[in-house]
């Protein structure tokens, strides 16, 4: 399909719009880590005024950091770009290596941490399994904040990054008893791949005492396998550098549907590219607000008439609490604050 004809071209008046029918998968969008984050960026912000630092995305998606920084936020890489003004600074949902509320203690920072309770469940799992003399395998993607703040929370040497399948059938970890852990983004059935692997060559490795991998995470995942063999086309509402809905996009191609596209933003897609689809499916990641949903429904009825219907595999309820600052009446605010 040539994917520049006829680029974004609403019928011509008097002409009947194709019928497009359209599988919502639920759940979708916003997790309670991620709703839990951009509220103690809020919350901070009404408590302390402007400015309030966040070091790294708060949550990967471009469209709530723009919205967070236009009410006072300032997003920076690392604490040294945060001036001694007596300000708060937010640990991101994704968690940070213990260096990092070292650092900040050391300046004397009121900081707050963002980190997802699931994502800290799997920081003292890891450090239990340490406590207990195994060497830890993590399972996650280099480089990602999520696998630097877990990895972060032990000395250097006691963990070991596996990405796939075919590292696990390479690694060579230290003589010793052996635990994983792994990032909460994850691929269900590609995490399983690499276990599998895992376990046939070290039958003793140690397992967290419950699944890293988070609700919400599978739950997207199982939500989008429900309906990917009945669509044509999916789109993933969700940022390029969100694993969870890389994720999501991998899954649903490999669960049936031919193809799957992640878009930021309604703006960024094209409704020509479902041309002569009558099905298709929109998911959108754990980072990913409804509203760009949304963006994505009104750009497709410039061109067709929509058939909605939702297909919801499970019901979240979880609420995380905030930090302890953010609960207290004001006058009790410490500073410095720990998260």
């Amino acid at each position: 399909m040539d994917q520049t004809a006829n680029l974004s071209l609403p019928a011509e008046a008097g002409t009947a719009r194709p019928t497009l029918k359209v599988l919502l998968a639920g759940p979708r969008g916003f997790c309670a880590g991620v709703d839990r984050a951009i509220k103690i960026v809020e919350l901070a912000i009404e408590r302390f005024g402007a400015p309030v630092y966040v070091r790294h995305e708060i949550v990967h998606n471009r469209f709530v950091v723009e919205t967070l920084q236009a009410k006072g936020a300032v997003f920076v890489e690392e604490l040294d770009e945060i001036p001694d003004d007596g300000q708060p600074v937010i640990f991101s949902a994704h968690g940070v290596p213990k260096s990092v509320p070292a650092a900040a203690e050391a300046r004397q920072m009121m900081y707050l941490d963002a980190t997802c309770p699931l994502v800290s469940k799997v920081h003292r799992e890891a450090e239990r399994h340490f406590k207990d003399g195994a060497h830890i395998l993590l399972i996650g993607h280099a480089g990602h904040p999520e696998v630097i703040g877990t990895m972060g929370q032990l000395p250097a040497g006691s963990v070991t990054l596996v990405e796939d399948a075919e590292q696990a059938a390479l690694v060579q970890p230290p003589a010793g008893p052996l635990a994983y852990a792994t990032q909460t983004t994850l691929s269900v059935d590609d995490t399983t791949e690499v276990l599998d692997v895992l376990r046939a060559r070290f039958p003793d490795l140690s397992a967290p005492i419950k699944e890293d991998i988070c609700y919400a995470t599978t739950n997207r995942q199982a939500a989008v396998k429900a309906i990917a063999e009945r669509c044509e086309f999916m789109v993933v509402v969700g940022a390029p550098n969100s694993s969870n809905s890389v994720r999501l996009r991998e899954v649903a191609e490999k669960a049936g549907c031919p193809r799957a596209v992640l878009v930021q933003r309604g703006r960024d897609f094209d409704p020509a590219l479902v041309d002569g689809l009558s099905t298709i499916g929109i998911t959108a990641g754990a980072s990913a607000p409804e509203v760009l949903v949304g963006e994505v429904l009104t750009r497709l009825r410039e061109r067709f008439t929509l058939e909605i219907e939702d297909v919801t595999v499970a019901e979240e309820k979880i609420i995380f609490n905030l930090p302890r600052p953010l609960r207290d009446r004001p006058s009790r605010v410490p500073a410095p604050a720990a998260g």
